[in-house]
């Protein structure tokens, strides 16, 4: 049971930054690279505030501010500079490894006996309820545990549903439109550079709030923990949307959710039936595969399956 609560918790925590890929890559189809480098900054940044004593709402923000303007970073390089999209991304997240670095003062920076979010949620939800393990059935949960999960899904919500709204907007609307089709935007009087920086602020900021979050959780900021957190979110949007197989937004940013803990939950069943740990990174490539081979052959398959009907 704790290894489903880990899987679940994780899950939804990097789904914030499938929430801010979703923004880019489905919408832009920019795969920004520097989101590896932009999680561990709000990793780092929220890290050191709460060593140095500020609180964790304030800590958290400032994580995701961080990634706001590592963002940018790569969006000006893209727009103003016309440099290469992926190697944009690049540049930004080979800079940012020694941004992370000064910023940390090493490679590491526990937070095991400083005050986190974490800490905050435990509290408040054994203050309000008075028990400290829950039980379901034969299942007995850590009330810290069970807190944080409340927590991240409560945090979880709250930015999908604004991130819904906010595409829904007459703004939201014209990025939209020049994700689609740049030119007709354009002759629409809106300014396709301008909201493919937005996006990449968007999408950078949803990075650093998950880092800052991530850091809080497991109790430290690592200059490592962010490797390979793009290759995941672009498997929770994808596997997400051969889910839901439905163009509606409301019900795509659902699916980037749920193709998230989707993929955590297939990552911990692997290690729980002896997946050796040293083989996790080829378990994802091959999770990611499977993800972006399989809706293909499904489509494939359906084509040949209604050929002679027709």
């Amino acid at each position: 049971m704790t290894l489903l609560l880990g899987a679940l918790t994780l899950g939804l925590l990097l789904a914030l930054m499938a929430l801010g890929i979703f923004v880019t890559f489905r919408l832009f189809r920019f795969a920004d690279l520097a989101t590896d480098s932009i999680l561990t900054l709000g990793a780092a940044v929220t890290a050191v505030l709460l060593v140095r004593g500020a609180s964790p709402g304030g800590a958290t923000l400032a994580g995701a501010g961080a990634g706001i303007l590592a963002g940018a970073v790569t969006g000006l390089l893209h727009t103003r500079l016309h440099i290469n999209s992926l190697l944009s991304g690049i540049l930004v997240m080979t800079g940012l490894y020694s941004v992370n670095l000064r910023v940390m003062g090493g490679s590491n920076v526990p937070l095991a006996h400083v005050p986190t979010g974490a800490d905050r949620a435990r509290d408040a939800l054994q203050y309000i309820s008075g028990v400290e393990v829950w039980s379901f059935s034969s299942w007995e949960i850590p009330g810290g545990d069970l807190a944080v999960l409340l927590g991240i899904l409560g945090v979880v919500a709250l930015f999908g549903f604004g991130l819904y709204a906010f595409l829904l907007t007459d703004f939201g609307t014209a990025l939209r439109a020049s994700g689609d089709n740049g030119q007709m935007a354009l002759a629409q009087g809106v300014s396709a550079p301008h909201m493919m920086l937005v996006a990449l602020m968007i999408s950078g900021g949803m990075s650093g709030l998950t880092g800052a979050l991530l850091a809080q959780y497991q109790g430290f900021a690592d200059i490592q923990m962010g490797v390979g957190t793009l290759v995941l979110g672009l498997a929770s949007v994808i596997m997400g949307q051969a889910l839901v197989r439905s163009s509606s937004l409301g019900i795509s940013i659902a699916g980037a959710v749920m193709g998230s803990v989707l993929f955590r939950l297939l990552v911990s069943i692997a290690l729980r039936w002896g997946l050796n740990p040293n083989d996790l990174k080829l378990a994802t490539a091959s999770f990611v595969l499977i993800t972006l081979v399989l809706p293909k052959l499904m489509g494939s398959w359906s084509n040949r399956k209604e050929a002679p009907h027709a």
